[in-house]
């Protein structure tokens, strides 16, 4: 029997997909749940596990964009494990894709279809103002399809860069292609702007010098600073509600509920994991949540579901060494919070010169629903709490904040 392989569904925002990159061979025998291919959607890189056992015949190429309902290959269930006649197989193969390649070559000249772009190809050529008549369709009935319009697409002279020397060219992956446009976007779309403050760190240096050992003891987790900023967000986001908020259309939508969403470095490129509810966590919540899905983040295990929803985020570029920065807003949120590296500067103390542990913070927020005072007391208020979280984020009962 021959099973028809289709692309699941990753989420419910998502209609198409890309083979990044195939684990097997056309011809190849798998096995069931064995892993066959990588895709990546806009948002993640999934896994595609083999429905049944048997020879597989692959029905799209690596870089190939793929609808979610598409079947991208075929299984011969009732092929025997190894041992088969690899030529046989490629004989097969072949059998099956010579079809799809032959409705390529009939052309219907007076086709009403003929110079008609695809939404997807239509999209592209008028955002770079490259008129339909001048790009050449290779669709049916000579419709221009979303590969016309790529190839239509102004090119980079290489050769006038390169001058024989050696260059690596390769396609940039859906999900990368996907911050792109959306990093793009947010810039031409909000009216984004950024606000400073400078932090000093000593209290939460001492806090976590004190009681770092007794915590990693009994919660099996780290206090690291992501619980502290955390902590001091949601509570400035309690105070500046229009900060925790979004613009939908000509509405202002505010949230109860704090979803704080952390950037960190995958395999594939960025991705923003969320912390679901942080208002309701404990200091040790937070950062075994934030473990949790850091770690499914970097061993590519993560889903849709864990990075979607967000309400605010926070992005740490001091563990790459950044001084400074302005981040850029992740959509539909309306602002997000920048740390940065913790460096030694000289300050005035009560009228004194004093050595301590700095660092910088950057607030980049959409203007047109955050006006500059909230924006400024937002910051001022995560300052505050950061210089004195015994009062202001524990309580002054620090054992109970850290449940030791």
């Amino acid at each position: 029997m021959i099973l028809e392989m289709k692309v699941p569904s990753p989420g419910e925002s998502i209609s198409e997909v890309e083979i990044a990159e195939w684990l097997v061979k056309d011809g190849d025998f798998v096995e069931k749940d064995q892993t066959i291919a990588e895709v990546d959607s806009d948002k993640a890189t999934l896994d595609l596990p083999a429905e049944e056992s048997g020879v597989i015949t692959l029905k799209a190429e690596e870089g190939d964009a793929v609808a979610v309902g598409q079947v991208v290959c075929l299984i011969d269930t009732s092929a025997k494990a190894p041992n088969t006649n690899k030529a046989d197989k490629k004989e097969k193969a072949i059998e099956v894709v010579k079809p799809v390649v032959k409705p390529k070559e009939i052309a219907v000249e007076n086709s009403f279809a003929k110079g008609t772009p695809s939404p997807a190809a239509s999209k592209i050529l008028s955002e770079k103002n490259i008129s339909t008549s001048s790009v050449s369709g290779s669709g049916r009935g000579g419709r221009i399809t979303k590969d016309d319009a790529l190839k239509a697409l102004p090119k980079v002279d290489l050769n006038a860069i390169v001058k024989d020397r050696k260059i690596e060219s390769k396609k940039l992956s859906m999900l990368r292609r996907k911050v792109a446009q959306r990093l793009v976007a947010v810039k031409n779309q909000t009216a984004m702007l950024t606000t400073f403050n400078e932090v000093n760190m000593t209290p939460i240096f001492e806090l976590r010098k004190k009681y770092k050992d007794q915590f990693k003891e009994k919660h099996g987790v780290g206090l690291g600073f992501m619980s502290f900023f955390t902590k001091a967000t949601v509570q400035a986001l309690q105070e500046f509600p229009d900060v925790n908020s979004m613009i939908d259309g000509d509405q202002q939508v505010k949230y109860d509920f704090f979803d704080i969403s952390i950037a960190v470095s995958g395999p594939k490129g960025l991705m923003v994991p969320v912390v679901r509810d942080a208002q309701d966590l404990t200091f040790s919540g937070i950062e075994k949540e934030i473990k949790r899905l850091a770690l499914r983040a970097r061993d590519g295990e993560i889903t849709m579901d864990e990075m979607t929803g967000g309400t605010f985020t926070i992005t740490n570029g001091g563990v790459f060494g950044s001084m400074l920065s302005t981040p850029i807003i992740n959509p539909p949120q309306s602002a997000i919070l920048g740390m940065h590296n913790i460096v030694e500067r000289p300050i005035a103390v009560n009228g004194k010169v004093e050595v301590h542990p700095i660092m910088y913070l950057a607030l980049s927020y959409d203007h047109r629903i955050i006006d500059g005072k909230e924006s400024v007391g937002f910051l001022v208020k995560i300052k505050e709490a950061l210089e004195n979280p015994e009062e202001l984020l524990m309580n002054n009962d620090i054992s109970k904040a850290l449940e030791l």
